[in-house]
């Protein structure tokens, strides 16, 4: 067989370089590499070798639990190598460009241009700068059009991957969906196109990948635009390439039980635990959640399953906290059982339990108990979501204002003393009195608790994120409400918590103001044309745009003004611009599964606060997504029980083995 016969790369660690400006940064350790549990191979023992990168700061982005996956699914691989690169702060960017040091990985400080493929992972769009930021430190050209064999495949991935539109000319392809098996079938192509000795360059190496039919290659796809600004229609311009590209989905998650080894930061990270993804998906259909949508089916972990990764990821890491992850985790059909037998397993040592944020009527007092065995008790988060029970109907967030009531007398009388409550602000049909009733519900959750327990030492805080519509929702059509229209209803709120001095002290308030949910609205749903937005953003110093302290609205909006001074199209008309049906969206030639028909009917059953059930347990409803990709719903329960998995250190053990003692 053909070997490659691509000229030798310098791949030798940067790190005696990188060590000198070291000591003229801030928090250097996060340069330095070496966490536990992380992986260095033999470069010439490997012949494909990916850099994964988490385009944020390593803080952030060495706890993502996609990347961890990534990384040990390729290492496992011996011919495959991979390595993690994070985005450097602006400080040590100033001394990389000083001394001529380019972009690198943490694990053995090699180039990052010098691997096959850098592989980002996008969770948000405002990452899209800190991308050109580590092309232009690892010297890779901004555009695709531009790179040559000696350059890496960039590929993105992550859920702002399902319309990677705005940024089609930096990247190479895109992957939409889960990850694990898609980078396997991606190393292979690469693998083979290598030992053919690089055959046909690497336009051919993108048409075997494009031809997969997994893999979305914007080079591969022409863009025709109406007078208006619309998309007229978008075509592939090479035979054998699809119409449309397929998501990836994983459907046995027990086959998966990764991150079997999880990072253990060096630096402090914005979580601190050791996390399980119990099942992966959400069919609740909250209108406004593109996760929920994108991610389905649902596919369960098992109960054993969960049970042997947190075992086994406890004794790999030291960590004394174990998040159980999913999209709404107490929806698992097992959870009971689950954190029951795991509070059981760990009752008596530091280890305690966690679920991220919990749906109102999926909360009940065992379950919180069970995650509170060992003494750590602190607040309790729930998300409404709206304020009023109109719009919670309109977003399909079927909670009332009885359930939350209800809930929070239960926690309040289990020895809770705080309370966090989630809410958007800027929903689709929202008027000012939807978003006041926040105030209102506030209050009465505070004289709840009050009430049942005889103290004014009860606490609410409410935290108010604007809504931003997504791409593959219901509401992938609905004009986004103005940056000033947001802060003046939020400033109405705040006006009506604070008015109240019998509450004005027991309700906190944060929010954030609405300029930069524009801008990711801009980059959420725009097409091919933002790309230079983002480009002349970067070039007048934008970098960390999910960053307060570095995001400014002024300079995006500049950057826009310019960019697309000769396009009929500008910042409101990507983003407070209503669409209707007929509109080719700039994302419609990705499948997600889901039929562009239903989406829409769940668009008109909104506007008259229809709700639908969790398909889950009542009949289909036709979304699309497993008949188009032969999949299924996979939930329990399934009989099963956390044995073989023995106590630990229980306090009924300590008890009987004192008796037996004596």
């Amino acid at each position: 067989m053909p070997v490659d016969t691509s000229p030798p790369r310098d791949v030798r660690s940067l790190f005696p370089r990188l060590e000198a400006l070291l000591p003229h940064v801030q928090k250097p350790i996060q340069y330095v590499g070496g966490e536990l549990n992380s992986t260095v191979k033999d470069w010439d023992a490997t012949d494909v070798r990916w850099a994964l990168m988490y385009p944020d700061a390593y803080e952030v982005g060495v706890p993502n639990q996609g990347v961890m996956i990534l990384y040990e699914v390729l290492n496992e691989q011996p011919d495959t190598l991979a390595e993690r690169t994070y985005s450097v702060w602006p400080d040590m960017e100033a001394l990389m460009r000083e001394h001529g040091l380019p972009q690198f990985t943490v694990d053995a400080h090699r180039p990052v241009s010098a691997f096959d493929v850098l592989g980002l992972s996008f969770a948000t769009e405002l990452g899209y700068t800190n991308m050109l930021l580590a092309l232009d430190l690892a010297g890779i050209p901004f555009n695709s059009a531009d790179r040559t064999m000696d350059h890496p495949i960039v590929i993105a991935g992550g859920h702002s991957a399902f319309n990677p539109e705005p940024i089609a000319d930096f990247i190479d392809c895109a992957v939409l969906g889960d990850g694990e098996q898609a980078v396997l079938e991606i190393t292979d192509v690469i693998r083979a196109w290598k030992a053919e000795g690089r055959h046909g360059g690497r336009d051919e190496l993108l048409m075997r990948l494009a031809r997969t039919g997994g893999v979305y290659v914007p080079r591969f796809y022409d863009v025709d635009y109406l007078p208006d600004g619309r998309i007229q229609r978008v075509v592939p311009n090479r035979p054998g390439v699809p119409w449309r590209v397929s998501k990836h989905t994983v459907m046995d998650l027990d086959e998966w039980p990764y991150p079997k080894q999880p990072l253990v930061p060096l630096a402090e990270s914005v979580h601190e635990r050791m996390s399980v993804e119990i099942f992966r998906g959400c069919t609740r259909g909250c209108r406004f959640c593109q996760a929920g949508m994108i991610t389905r089916p649902v596919r369960e972990r098992s109960i054993t399953g969960v049970g042997e990764m947190v075992e086994r990821g406890l004794q790999a890491t030291g960590f004394e906290e174990v998040g159980l992850l999913s999209l709404s985790s107490a929806d698992h059909s097992e959870i009971a059982p689950m954190t029951k037998g795991l509070a059981d397993r760990y009752e008596g040592t530091q280890t305690s339990l966690s679920l991220p944020s919990t749906r109102v009527d999926a909360f009940n007092i065992d379950l919180a108990n069970e995650l509170t065995r060992n003494g750590r008790r602190s607040g309790l988060t729930f998300a409404p979501e709206g304020g009023s029970e109109r719009i919670r109907k309109v977003i399909n967030k079927m909670v009332t204002e009885d359930d939350l009531i209800r809930t929070v007398t239960a926690a309040y009388s289990a020895g809770w003393r705080q309370v966090k409550l989630y809410f958007m602000c800027g929903l689709p049909t929202e008027t000012d009195e939807d978003v006041l009733q926040i105030a209102e519900l506030a209050k009465k959750v505070i004289t709840t608790g009050r009430e049942v327990t005889g103290s004014r030492d009860i606490r609410c805080t409410v935290s108010i994120g604007g809504f931003v519509p997504k791409p593959h929702t219901p509401f992938q059509w609905v004009g986004q409400l103005g940056h000033e229209a947001t802060d003046a209803r939020l400033a109405k709120l705040r006006d009506a918590v604070r008015s109240d001095r019998q509450f004005a002290k027991a309700i906190g308030f944060r929010y954030h103001d609405g300029k930069p949910g524009i801008v990711e609205g801009l980059l959420s749903r725009g097409d091919r044309r933002v790309g230079k937005v983002i480009k002349a953003v970067y070039d007048a110093g934008g970098r960390f745009d999910g960053w307060s302290e570095y995001f400014s609205f002024d300079r995006w909006m500049t950057a826009a003004d310019q960019a697309l001074a000769d396009e009929p199209v500008d910042v409101d008309w990507y983003t407070t611009r209503d669409r209707d049906n007929n509109e080719v969206l700039p994302w419609d030639h990705l499948d997600s599964g889901l039929d562009r028909d239903w989406l829409w009917e769940d668009w008109q059953d909104a506007l008259t606060g229809t709700e639908v059930d969790d398909c889950r347990w009542t009949p289909c409803f036709d979304c699309g997504v497993c008949p188009q990709m032969g999949t299924e719903i996979q939930a329990g329960p399934t009989g099963a029980t956390l044995l073989p998995l023995t106590v630990l250190n229980s306090a009924r053990d300590r008890v009987l083995s004192t008796a037996d003692a004596e």
